[in-house]
């Protein structure tokens, strides 16, 4: 006999259906799993033939085939162990019902039969939406997660014999549901915030610029001078998530099994800060079959590079494609998928290997080839894609010991916000561009107009520098934020300066 049940699994970010078919022959004893299994698929007749005798239902000593379809596209995960288990029972008509083609199932089985949680539920329940599927079957543990999917019947089981209740009956189980609003607010909250920073003015300014223009920043200063507490608490003054953001990012860290346990929807930027030894498939992605790397787990968020000096020089190489793109390519023999990598990088870095270099309270022990070599790691073309440089000192003892406290995030979330709607508002009718980060050149010219005290400013600075054409660029889309931040339609003089004075890096170390 032959029994068809549609379950679904993931590609790239994305999910697709996929048709379960199980065939029961009279022959010895086998169960042969075809359509490109991984290793996890394979497994499923072990973990399906014990779930189902221990579910006391009847496992049949004959040829069992299961065909996995579409069979050009391989399959991965333990997702199929409950349309596996629904085939073989609906075959041997252990299962009265002859169609589940509204039903889209997915979940691992234990060996008792139990259902256990999988990875990637939230793009399995948008995509079963998208193909008006009558409901989804999951484990109760994904039932918050897939509950998301607004419009779509979810309904949670415990157990493989739970599952076949319902699809006998169609009423054992009731379809769960969230409040997607109340989640959304509940989930929007950050334990840190910019009230914890003392001094350091003129970098959470540089900070505040960055997040309300959507700009690249690296910072530079000694150890313990405050450059991982600012780079925390960035993500609290970036502009208020919305929904499709957080229905994206969370699919994103859902696929990759980061999503936070209990948690159904990211609601506040993700913050990724990897470790100095990375490697290039983990920075951007990769794999057999390629899985999203840190630049895409930072998806509307921050990435956050410590000592960047200290990641290998071919590591950081990679990030240029993304962080001019927003999004990462990668590509194998048999499959190219596409991840989305649109994320505010922040790096933060000494000035010299000991950390001291122009320090007046500790002596640096560099020698001049040592800091160059240092300062090399991070090549010009990186650095160009940079929009923002600054320094952060050393914080004097009586800034360390006052009680005022800082500027809290909401209030710098709160001009972040306007200047991202005077931005949304301009570019309108601009495909791709949502933030002056995004502008390019034929933006800059329509606008970034300056008058003429503002181009001689902008000359002078540009031939002492020795600034490349894409600093120009740069230094035309901060001072645009800089404007949008005073609530100015035009760039004044001031704004260029400013502005200039974010690339005060290029002066003081590249080109020495």
């Amino acid at each position: 006999m032959l029994a068809k049940v549609i379950s679904s699994a993931v590609l790239g970010i994305d999910a697709y259906l996929v048709e379960v078919e199980a065939d029961i022959s009279p022959a010895l004893p086998l169960f042969v799993t075809v359509g490109l299994p991984d290793g996890a698929v394979r497994e499923a007749k072990e973990r399906v033939q014990a779930a189902i005798k221990n579910s006391e239902f009847m496992y049949p000593s004959k040829k069992i085939t299961i065909n996995l379809a579409p069979a050009d596209v391989r399959k991965e995960g333990s997702g199929f162990d409950l349309p596996m288990a629904i085939g073989i029972l609906a075959a041997t008509g252990q299962v009265l019902r002859e169609d589940f083609s509204d039903y889209v199932l997915v979940g691992e089985l234990s060996l008792d039969g139990q259902l256990k949680p999988i990875h990637g539920i939230l793009p399995i329940a948008l995509h079963a939406l998208a193909q008006k599927k009558k409901g989804i079957i999951v484990p109760r543990d994904n039932a918050c997660e897939a509950a998301i999917a607004s419009g779509l019947n979810v309904y949670p089981v415990s157990a493989l014999a739970d599952a076949v209740k319902f699809l006998e009956d169609g009423n054992s189980v009731e379809p769960f549901t969230v409040d997607i609003n109340a989640i959304f607010s509940a989930a929007l909250h950050y334990p840190v915030d910019f009230t914890d920073v003392k001094g350091q003015q003129m970098a959470k300014r540089a900070l505040e610029v960055a997040a309300a223009g959507g700009h690249n920043v690296i910072m530079i200063g000694p150890p313990g001078s405050g450059k991982t507490m600012l780079a925390r608490r960035f993500p609290t003054i970036l502009p208020d998530m919305s929904l499709p953001e957080a229905l994206e990012t969370t699919k994103i860290h859902s696929v990759s099994g980061n999503l936070p346990p209990g948690a159904a929807l990211i609601a506040t930027r993700p913050f990724r800060a990897p470790h100095h030894t990375i490697s290039n498939a983990g920075l951007v992605g990769g794999g057999s079959t390629p899985r999203p790397g840190e630049v895409s787990l930072a998806h509307n968020g921050v990435l956050f590079l410590d000592e960047m000096p200290e990641f290998n020089k071919d590591v950081l190489e990679v990030l240029r494609q993304p962080m001019e793109d927003g999004h990462v390519t990668i590509a194998r023999a048999a499959q190219s998928l596409t991840f989305p990598a649109r994320f505010a990088l922040i790096g933060a870095m000494n000035p010299c290997p000991c950390g001291f270099f122009g320090s007046s309270l500790h002596e640096c022990t560099c020698t001049p080839q040592k800091i160059t070599a240092y300062m090399a790691k991070i090549s010009g073309p990186l650095l160009d894609r940079i929009d923002i440089h600054i320094e952060v000192p050393a914080v004097k003892f009586k800034e360390l010991s006052g009680e005022e406290a800082g500027e809290p995030s909401d209030l710098i979330r709160a001009r972040v916000n306007r200047a991202r709607e005077r931005q949304l508002e301009r570019f309108k009718n601009e495909k791709g561009v949502y933030c002056n980060a995004h502008m390019e050149s034929k933006h800059l010219r329509a606008y970034c107009p300056i008058d003429n005290e503002s181009l001689d400013l902008l000359r002078r600075a540009i031939t002492k520098l020795g600034l490349s054409a894409r600093a120009y660029d740069r230094i035309l889309k901060v001072a645009r934020t800089i404007a949008d931040l005073d609530g100015t339609l035009d760039i004044h003089p001031q704004h260029i300066a400013e502005s200039i004075q974010y690339r005060n890096l290029d002066r003081t170390l590249w080109n020495n």
